[in-house]
């Protein structure tokens, strides 16, 4: 874990284990909001087949970058999120979207 702590920037154990909280809660909210979110957008399995689960992937993917920064605001994180976010998305080829 010390390690981990040390990549991350982190100091405390507390602060660790709220940042675990945080990835848990974003996680299963994430999974959770995408089936109400695809049941709106017309998308079920019946229709798309084997597609579907891709597709659900695809929606997920924006749901979890929002609320990973949400809850992580709300668990006084947002600093460590906000930069987590940042590292990802320009990883993925889109640091275009923030300014240095």
């Amino acid at each position: 874990m010390n390690n981990l702590k040390k990549r991350w920037g982190i100091e405390t154990n507390l602060q660790l284990t709220v940042i675990f909280i945080v990835f848990a809660i974003t996680g299963s909210a994430s999974a959770w909001l995408s089936k109400p979110f695809c049941i709106w957008l017309g998308i079920n399995h019946e229709d798309l087949g084997y597609l579907f689960t891709p597709i659900r992937l695809l929606l997920i993917f924006p749901i979890y970058q929002v609320l990973l920064v949400t809850i992580g605001f709300l668990f006084g994180q947002f600093q460590f999120f906000w930069a987590f976010e940042k590292k990802m998305l320009k990883r993925m080829g889109l640091g275009f979207l923030f300014k240095e």
